[in-house]
């Protein structure tokens, strides 16, 4: 079982994601590579909101694949192309979609570039359940 721990002690998240999630009793972990926002075909979309949707889909088909659920995800680290940051909330919201509204551990990291350059977005992901 996953839960989030939310001290009081401390300051809240900048934005809707968990300063930590708590895994109990854990049978099997999911650790993925970074996923990016290209489609079964090789296609790769020009806009971010849509690479990001395409990798909100890979990732839950990993998780399906693992048996899991979004409801098993802990952590997500995005990285996000640093002239592609004011459609940053298109990328939460994508996420947020794809997590059904649970929040889990989420960093970001800007980069100046990701391996190619028709690549936006980039997200891993570690799950238990």
């Amino acid at each position: 079982m996953n839960r989030e721990i939310a001290p009081s002690s401390i300051a809240a998240p900048a934005a809707n994601y968990a300063l930590a999630v708590q895994s109990e009793n854990v049978t099997a972990w999911l650790h993925t590579s970074g996923i990016v926002g290209v489609r079964p075909d090789g296609s790769i979309p020009a806009d971010i909101a849509e690479q990001a949707d395409v990798i909100w889909a890979s990732l839950q088909a990993l998780l399906a694949e693992a048996g899991m659920i979004a409801g098993d995800v802990v952590s997500i680290t995005t990285y996000v192309v640093a002239d592609q940051l004011e459609a940053l909330p298109q990328v939460m919201a994508a996420r947020d979609r794809a997590l059904q509204g649970r929040r889990v551990a989420s960093t970001l990291v800007t980069v100046p570039a990701l391996a190619r350059p028709q690549w936006k977005v980039e997200i891993a992901l570690i799950a238990a359940r």
